[in-house]
């Protein structure tokens, strides 16, 4: 699930925390937002791009589709794709932008994922993982679905940025709870991430079975310098998001013996 701009953050719980996270309550605001702003369009999503590279013919999942901007431009470059996500707010509005062909099914990623083993060459989330206390449970699954040699392409809040909002700062090293009100409209709506350091994620990553391939903190797309020319520079200058290639282990070739 994408983001959009962020304001400072808390470690205190938000005022409405049993709402927190509830992308119901704003889907079209949140969808129209970061459908072509700098953050998403011309940053996060054109990274996830060139990172899942040529994907003609891939099945890949999208895990945390949202409203599908990223899964319509899989799409559009021949992949075959399948969402997931926990809104039915965004998952009613992915339905409006990819019809019937992309399959849809809404789970928290935090549940059992309902396909095969090895269903899919690549998974990708995006600004999902941060979502999550432990992503070992959720790894662990998208592993699962992976065929051997397949992909997770991830990104996440980068931990030094999630650091250095934060009031008071935490303890660097530790897994830690951040609050945000993103405003829509006029109307508050309080947001919880959880910020994990470097050396945590790649651990997770490989407690999971996954072999780490690309660690990238990439700049944004320069068609971004005319259109929006203090936050380009802004970007061009600050870590905002991390992204990783993970890959699942090829199967181990077949032995035998001759006689």
């Amino acid at each position: 699930m994408e983001r959009v701009t962020d304001v400072p953050a808390s470690l205190a719980p938000p005022a409405d925390a049993a709402r927190a996270n509830d992308y119901d309550r704003f889907a079209e605001a949140y969808a129209a937002e970061t459908e072509s702003n700098l953050v998403n369009a011309y940053y996060a999503r054109p990274a996830m791009l060139e990172l899942a590279g040529d994907v003609s013919g891939r099945r890949i999942l999208d895990a945390g589709c949202g409203a599908g901007p990223l899964s319509a431009a899989l799409r559009d470059r021949g992949a075959l794709v399948t969402g997931v996500d926990a809104s039915a707010g965004m998952l009613a509005l992915a339905r409006q932008r990819l019809g019937d062909e992309v399959p849809l099914h809404r789970l928290d990623l935090g549940e059992p994922l309902p396909f095969a083993d090895g269903a899919f060459d690549d998974v990708v989330a995006s600004l999902v993982l941060h979502y999550l206390e432990d992503w070992g449970p959720t790894l662990a699954e998208m592993r699962r679905v992976l065929r051997p040699g397949g992909r997770l392409i991830a990104s996440v809040d980068h931990p030094v940025v999630a650091y250095t909002l934060q009031d008071p700062r935490p303890d660097y090293f530790a897994t830690t709870s951040y609050t945000f009100d993103w405003v829509f409209d006029g109307q508050r709506v309080p947001m919880r991430f959880w910020r994990k350091p470097l050396h945590a994620m790649i651990t997770a990553f490989t407690t999971a079975g996954f072999r780490l391939s690309v660690v990238s903190e990439p700049g944004p797309d320069p068609a971004a310098r005319d259109l929006f020319p203090d936050g380009f520079r802004d970007l061009s200058t600050k870590p905002c998001f991390l992204f990783f290639v993970v890959e699942a282990p090829p199967s181990a070739p077949e032995t035998g013996t001759t006689g």
